[in-house]
């Protein structure tokens, strides 16, 4: 499957191992509770799923690498102990608690949470000797005679053999208390994510016109060559990077993450040709509405990896526009109600700006227990630190009280309608360029489903409309219908 299906099926499977009846016992015990083992290739994202699960979830994460960990870490130290038995003294030893379940103890006091993930990586290439207390702990869920804490869910991952030869191959028995996802490379998912996270979109274009180039394992001379997903994604932070510094961008910055040399070259001349449509094509000023006739009539002549990196580039601006449009949206609906509160409040003997530093205490509170849990998502953290920012700045205001809040509020909101304007002509002035240079053919047809399938220019079309994507989007399912019903009748009288 590929990795959503697989994060769909460890987020039900953990509601459904923390569930409990009505009389507060869990309807699956956790003697009964399989580990989830992620199967699946190097660098596909196994990690990250797990760790947007438990975000999703607002439970707590410990992570763990069992290749790093030995036998006496895993299952504690042997102690000497006094015990009596039928009056009788003698002397038994026993385990000190391990330090993974020592971590997990710490991380419940840190975050307050009671339930989580303990996401043991590698599994299946431990040494020979933590193996048996491995088998033991996914069946039983102990280690040296200390059990994993109730609420706790356990997600394993490993490689197949033929991605690692330090595997060990897991026998029937283990198999069978195991719940296994095979997990597959998916460009298609994968693409999902990375416009959501704000991958580079010279990455995402040059894979969507070379697919064969987002996940390959290859053999060498000097061993194995590769291109993963994780490659793609680190390689995408780098470059934001060094183009905020005016770092170049180069071959050898590119083949330190793209390990195929013919890939990581070809992706290098693709990079530099899209720095050069970038510059070219003057996004910011079709943005803007400024397009001259030179750039219109380059794009209808262009070949389509010139147009479809020009359709990147644009996406990419509206993506961003879209982006900080929507932010902003959701702060201010946050602070709305949290003025709803503030008014009620303001009635009693607390200051306004006691109100509000209370709020903003109230999310660095939570800011620190997320953090705590391991669940904190760079997306989470940023937002949270937007909004004590916008509560910060309103405290200047609160010497006149409620009412002055509320006059700070309602000039941001102006505002705030003001960017929503200028970012809808943005998209608009995008549609009359491509209408221009491509008429209502393939790259519209482009631009219509990558705006539908990117999550923020989707939201932004939601909240604020844009009648040039509603017109285009009913003609071209038109078309598309129209198509289908011709196939179907050709099919059916056999022309």
């Amino acid at each position: 499957m590929n990795i959503r299906k697989a994060k769909e099926q460890i987020v039900n499977s953990v509601k459904a191992y923390l569930a409990k009846d009505g009389n507060g016992k869990y309807l699956i015990p956790q003697h009964k509770q399989r580990p989830l083992f992620l199967m699946g290739p190097p660098g596909i994202g196994k990690t990250e799923i797990v760790q947007q699960a438990a975000s999703e979830l607002g439970i707590a994460l410990l992570s763990y690498s069992m290749t790093h960990h030995t036998r006496q870490s895993a299952v504690g130290l042997p102690i000497i102990r006094q015990k009596e038995y039928k009056g009788e003294k003698f002397e038994a030893s026993e385990y000190s608690m391990s330090e993974i379940l020592s971590s997990v103890y710490d991380i419940m006091n840190d975050s307050g949470l009671e339930n989580g993930i303990l996401f043991l990586d590698e599994v299946n290439c431990i040494s020979e000797t933590l193996t048996p207390v491995m088998l033991q702990f996914l069946q039983y869920k102990v280690f040296g005679g200390h059990r994993l804490p109730e609420g706790w869910i356990v997600v394993t991952a490993g490689n197949p053999p033929e991605y690692n030869s330090s595997v060990r191959e897991f026998d029937i028995a283990t198999w069978d208390r195991l719940k296994r996802i095979d997990v597959e490379p998916d460009l298609e998912v994968w693409k999902e994510y990375a416009r959501n996270t704000g991958v580079h979109n010279s990455v995402i274009s040059y894979l969507e016109i070379k697919p064969g180039s987002f996940y390959s394992i290859e053999a060498a001379l000097n061993g194995k060559c590769f291109s993963t997903a994780r490659g793609w994604d680190d390689l995408s932070r780098m470059i934001s990077a060094y183009e905020k510094l005016g770092i170049p961008v180069d071959r050898e910055l590119i083949r330190q993450y793209i390990q195929i040399d013919a890939a990581a070259d070809d992706f290098a001349l693709y990079y530099e040709l899209y720095k050069k449509y970038k510059s070219d094509y003057r996004i910011t000023d079709i943005l803007c509405g400024k397009t001259e006739n030179f750039m219109i009539r380059r794009a209808a002549e262009a070949k389509f990896d010139e147009r479809y990196s020009l359709l990147g580039l644009l996406m990419e601006s509206l993506r961003n526009e879209a982006d900080k449009v929507m932010e902003e949206d959701s702060d201010l609906a946050f602070i709305r109600e949290k003025l709803i509160e503030a008014k009620a409040a303001s009635e009693t003997e607390k200051s306004m700006d006691e109100i509000l530093c209370g709020y903003i205490q109230e999310l660095e509170d939570l800011r620190r227990r997320l953090k705590g849990a391991n669940s904190l998502l760079g997306e989470t953290e940023s937002c949270i630190i937007r909004r004590i920012n916008r509560l910060t700045s309103y405290r200047s205001a609160a010497v006149n009280g409620f009412e002055g809040v509320k006059t700070a509020f309602e000039d941001d909101v102006s505002s705030f309608k003001e960017k929503v304007t200028r970012v809808s002509s943005c998209f608009s002035n995008v549609f009359l360029f491509c209408e221009e240079a491509f008429g209502a053919d393939r790259e519209m047809l482009l631009l219509v489903t990558e705006l539908a399938a990117d999550r923020t220019t989707a939201k932004f079309i939601s909240a604020f409309g844009c009648e040039e994507y509603h017109k285009y989007d009913k003609l071209l399912m038109f078309r598309e219908r129209r198509s289908e019903i011709s196939g179907e009748i050709n099919k059916l009288y056999g022309i």
